[in-house]
């Protein structure tokens, strides 16, 4: 191991340790995700210094990579299992299907940026995260070809809950969003049932725009 792997792994243990398990998360699968997963490949080497640091980091295209807890919390509250099919709107930095990928059987995620969407890919082939499928699209259209979905998250502020989205949700499924304002949100949890669709509210949040023909115009 370099002495750049072993900073950063230190860099990662301090991140689950003092940032996310001392907010109170305790899903044994996330800590290991976020313990594993290398965030600062996911910045620029200009960045990457700051990559474990308890914000979120400027990834370009007026876009961002979130702070590690709201991953962290988006993520547990999904309550994955390994035969999971999840689908992700927003690939952006990729960081987030990176931690997914680590916990479910494959991840779906969809990104309306072109150069966001190709340097995901890249960096996805070049760590070996084969169970990620990748697309370029509209994704407040969710992937109807590939669903239903066992979870759905969403990361970015959606004006309202997308409807081909809940659509595209199994029954037993469960979908994590923001919702809400330009500038601020609710983060939303919706539950699918054979009664239907429940909701609950996990908090505040700040989010970049979701940007679609079921979210924000551009």
């Amino acid at each position: 191991m370099t002495n750049d792997s072993r900073k950063y792994q230190r860099l990662r243990e301090s991140m689950v340790k003092n940032q996310i398990e001392a907010r109170g998360i305790t899903d044994p699968k996330v800590l290991a995700a976020m313990g594993k997963v290398p965030r600062h490949l996911f910045v620029s080497e200009a960045l990457m210094d700051q990559a474990y640091a308890d914000h979120p980091l400027p990834i370009g295209e007026q876009q961002t990579i979130s702070q590690p807890y709201i991953v962290a919390h988006m993520t547990e509250a999904l309550r994955l299992g390994p035969d999971d099919r999840v689908l992700e709107i927003g690939t952006g930095s990729g960081y987030q299907a990176a931690i997914l990928s680590r916990i479910v059987f494959r991840v779906y995620t969809i990104e309306t940026i072109r150069s966001l969407h190709m340097r995901a890919r890249k960096l996805f082939d070049d760590l070996n995260y084969s169970n990620i499928v990748t697309r370029y699209a509209d994704g407040t259209n969710g992937w109807k070809d590939e669903s239903p979905f066992d979870a759905i998250i969403v990361t970015a502020g959606a004006p309202e809950i997308p409807m081909p989205l809940v659509n595209q949700l199994d029954i037993g499924g469960r979908m994590v969003l923001p919702v809400g304002g330009r500038l601020t949100q609710d983060m939303v949890k919706l539950e699918r049932d054979e009664d239907g669709i429940h909701q609950s509210m996990l908090g505040g949040c700040r989010f970049v725009k979701l940007v679609g023909e079921h979210g924000w115009d551009k």
